[in-house]
């Protein structure tokens, strides 16, 4: 029974097909080996892929933390060429994400004036506020794109060269904003083009409510210009007006006392900025006054003036632009209620809205122009002050 149980366990060595066993086994383990080896190839490529997204979910994750929702990739901006040199900075024409985009590279403190903590300062605000232009949607003020609080990654073109070079020489503390480019220029270059033949009433009328619309919505959400007149309006090709440039706009603050100094283009500035005492959204309604004079006449405040005599009379004598005896009494009246020397009388926006939408234009022709003032004493100078 033994014997048995032992010769079912043993395999005779004689009896066994060894040349086959060998190439079996050769079969066998040449399986196994590839088999190995394309799991370990599957495993390090898997591994490799989920290094690398890894790193690319960190490294996206890293550019989501420190880059804020305003912030645009520099990388992404094509700055073309130069369109105008301004008062707080310079203002290019580019691509960001292929949407056409007017850039403006605000050099403060690169003057000489700033100190060091006055710029640090504005820069500390400027990041602040434009958190808030970021939300800003109205059909009267050009879209926020973006900005930058550095420029290091910034290239401008190369103006002395071919055109094909790229200049870095960019101020090391300035900031980059981006809007959308509008191609009918700005109000300004509009209202001189039309100097001569001026504009109808009824367009007249249309371009100051677009103005005052997008100024009621800016104050609406506590935004003062600070640097309202016509080089800052841009227009579209249907002519419809949107307010550029927030240079040097702010959130205002609850405390008048914290918003002063002389911020703006003299002829557009209030008295009490000129005067450098403490202001309010007020100032916007004072400049909305002299573009709306400026629109009606097509002509610019002011003309034979120097800077000192201008801020002179309008603080101490009660300067203003002259209005046309051609001009409705009640477009007139709006001039006269927005440009008030008491901040206080002025209206809010809102009301200007509305004292525009009641107009009647049905009739009005607008300013007459220079070749048929006949009869009409608007374009002659006035003697005196």
């Amino acid at each position: 029974m033994a014997e048995t149980k032992q010769s079912q366990s043993y395999i005779r060595a004689d009896k066994m097909d060894l040349t086959s066993l060998d190439l079996q086994l050769e079969k066998q383990y040449a399986k196994s080996y590839n088999k190995d080896n394309k799991d370990n190839k599957d495993n390090k490529e898997k591994a490799a892929t989920t290094t690398t997204s890894s790193k690319d979910q960190e490294q996206d994750h890293e550019d989501h933390e420190e880059r804020a929702p305003w912030q645009i990739d520099p990388r992404k901006l094509d700055i073309r060429y130069l369109i105008a040199h301004g008062t707080y900075g310079t203002v290019y024409r580019g691509t960001y994400h292929t949407r056409d985009v007017a850039v403006k590279i605000l050099d403060w403190g690169e003057d000489g004036y700033a100190t060091e903590a006055e710029t640090a300062q504005l820069r500390a605000s400027f990041k602040h506020e434009v958190a808030v232009w970021h939300q800003l949607h109205h059909p009267n003020v050009t879209n926020f794109v973006g900005a930058s609080m550095g420029t290091t990654d910034l290239r401008l073109p190369d103006n002395t060269s071919t055109g094909t070079g790229r200049s870095t020489n960019l101020p090391a503390r300035a900031c980059c904003v981006l809007v959308e480019y509008l191609q009918g220029g700005t109000l300004k270059q509009y209202l001189i083009k039309n100097s001569r033949r001026k504009l109808p009433y009824k367009l007249v009328v249309q371009l100051a409510l677009d103005l005052s619309r997008g100024l009621s919505y800016l104050h609406s959400r506590k935004i003062v210009h600070r640097d309202v007149k016509s080089e800052n309006m841009l227009l579209d090709t249907q002519r419809n007006l949107k307010i550029a440039d927030f240079g040097v706009a702010r959130v205002e603050a609850q405390n008048p006392k914290d918003m002063t100094g002389a911020t703006g283009t003299l002829g557009y500035m209030a008295p009490e900025v000129l005067e450098g005492k403490p202001y309010n959204r007020k100032c916007d309604v004072y400049s909305f006054g002299i573009c709306l004079w400026e629109i009606y006449c097509c002509d610019m405040p002011y003309p034979d003036l120097s800077f000192a005599d201008v801020s002179s009379k309008v603080v101490h004598q009660n300067l203003r632009p002259e209005i046309p005896r051609c001009c409705p009494t009640a477009m007139a009246n709006i001039m006269k209620k927005c440009w008030d020397a008491n901040p206080e009388k002025r209206p809010d926006m809102e009301e200007v809205v509305r004292l525009l939408e009641s107009l009647d234009t049905s009739k009005g022709g607008g300013m007459i122009p220079e070749d048929q003032n006949t009869g009409c004493l608007c374009f002659f100078r006035a003697r005196g002050p």
